[in-house]
């Protein structure tokens, strides 16, 4: 299960490199994606997430926004605390969707996950 962003765009590449060597590669990933994509190396296997992309865009640049705001360490430190808590909450609320999906599930069990 990738997390977007830089993880996947290293994990892409032994993904590439398991599917040369004749391995079956299944990637389960949530619809909202930045890099994720079907690919002929791998079966794609997408969870549905209650976030949409906009929502998604939106978390991440008030996130890197208020990295860069002014104030002391404090206030800093504070405000971005606060958007890693959103982003974590975000994150946990995508497992649990995840987990949730009956079929998804089904189908990981079958093949022995």
């Amino acid at each position: 299960v990738p997390v977007d962003g830089s993880h996947w765009l290293s994990m892409r590449e032994v993904l590439d490199i398991l599917r040369q060597k004749g391995h079956e590669v299944v990637v389960v990933a949530p619809e909202v994606s930045w890099h994720i994509k079907p690919s002929k190396n791998f079966v794609m296997k997408m969870f549905s997430t209650p976030y949409t992309q906009e929502d998604t865009e939106k978390i991440f640049k008030e996130f890197l926004h208020s990295s860069f705001e002014e104030g002391s360490f404090l206030e800093r430190f504070f405000r971005v605390y606060e958007h890693m808590k959103r982003l974590g909450h975000m994150s946990v609320v995508t497992c649990e969707h995840l987990l949730q999906n009956k079929e998804l599930m089904s189908y990981l069990e079958e093949k022995k996950f």
